[in-house]
């Protein structure tokens, strides 16, 4: 018996793990602006704190590790994720990036998560047209993603 539950727990970390591993999370704007523009998608601005939200990791574990998620998310947006750990460490640049982007779309809680479109100038200046945002909704990956296409919707 104890040979079964081994087995199954390994088949389901598995899993588990191999999902996480289909879905690519950029930290650089400038990068998943390029690409967000090369694949007419908008950018998905998830704003967390990963090693101390309680609520950024439970919508990560109710939603983001799903696969309906998984799915959608490739086939809909350009994931960024935004970071504001307490112990983790980021390169200067990451935090000052992270910093500007919280001010300048005026978040105030976590886990909240912006979808924008974006633009870049010759000069190379990115340019962000909000579409809405979103945080932790009850209901699982439908009930989220009902909300995520409203607003994906206004591109």
């Amino acid at each position: 018996m104890k040979k079964i539950l081994v087995i199954a727990f390994l088949t389901l970390t598995s899993m588990s793990m191999q999902a996480q591993e289909e879905l690519t999370w950029h930290t650089d704007m400038s990068k998943a602006t390029d690409i967000s523009i090369k694949e007419n998608k908008p950018m998905f601005l998830f704003f967390t704190g990963s090693d101390w939200c309680g609520w950024c990791i439970r919508l990560q574990k109710e939603v983001f590790k799903t696969p309906e998620f998984i799915k959608w998310a490739k086939d809909n947006v350009v994931l960024v994720e935004l970071d504001f750990p307490r112990k983790n460490n980021q390169t200067d640049a990451v935090k000052a990036q992270n910093a500007q982007l919280q001010q300048q779309l005026q978040v105030r809680g976590y886990p909240t998560v912006w979808f924008v479109s974006a633009t870049k100038t010759a000069e190379a200046k990115i340019s962000l047209n909000a579409l809405g945002s979103t945080g932790y909704v009850a209901g699982g990956p439908q009930a989220w993603l009902s909300g995520a296409n409203q607003i994906i919707q206004k591109k």
